[in-house]
């Protein structure tokens, strides 16, 4: 439920905006020395991962305080795709991610974020809860896949591409899920503004 009385500049909405702040300190580290030594992959990994638990707390706090406003709902995916996106396109820019995972999944989120913008004059759509797995699913396969996996075992990454391409199958399906309730969203305002009366 959104919070009528609740200020936009809340904790939970600054954590949000500090996650969005975290993504070229994430990126310049992935990067550090070429991107392949143990320690800067280490690092890269430490604060994607720790970005990506401000997602569960900002949520968190939002819910236990009745903080959830209009604000949060629109910057709380905008940070997760900025993060994640960034994250995608650096692995692949790396060698370490495939092409065509990172053009699909980019292509979704892009298409969603645009779509949410569209329908705002009618309605603010949160994230659903197949969102949220989509969001810890794609989280999870990328902080293995940051890993120093030169260095690690193969089954490390085997277990990453695993949980990417779950990731990918409940992005794809999620993705579908919300142009099916967008395009629900845009022909029932239309339909109720053409009932009016003139």
């Amino acid at each position: 439920m959104t919070s009528q009385t609740a200020s936009p500049w809340n904790a939970p909405n600054i954590i949000t905006m500090a996650r969005i702040a975290m993504v070229p300190v994430f990126a310049w580290a992935l990067l550090a020395d070429g991107g392949h030594t143990v320690t800067w992959r280490l690092v890269a990994t430490a604060i994607f991962g720790l970005a990506a638990a401000t997602d569960r707390l900002d949520g968190y706090l939002a819910r236990r305080n009745n903080l959830v406003t209009d604000l949060g709902k629109i910057l709380d995916p905008i940070a997760d795709k900025v993060l994640i996106g960034t994250a995608l396109v650096l692995l692949s820019w790396l060698g370490d991610m495939w092409w065509w995972v990172t053009i699909v999944i980019l292509v979704r989120e892009l298409g969603i974020t645009a779509m949410r913008f569209l329908v705002l004059r009618y309605v603010v759509m949160p994230a659903s809860r197949g969102g949220k797995l989509k969001t810890v699913l794609q989280s999870v396969a990328i902080a293995i896949l940051l890993l120093p996996i030169d260095h690690l075992p193969d089954v490390v990454t085997w277990v990453g591409a695993a949980v990417m391409g779950l990731a990918l199958v409940v992005t794809v399906v999620t993705g579908i899920d919300y142009a099916v309730k967008g395009w629900q969203v845009t022909r029932g305002a239309r339909a109720a503004g053409a009932s009016k009366p003139a």
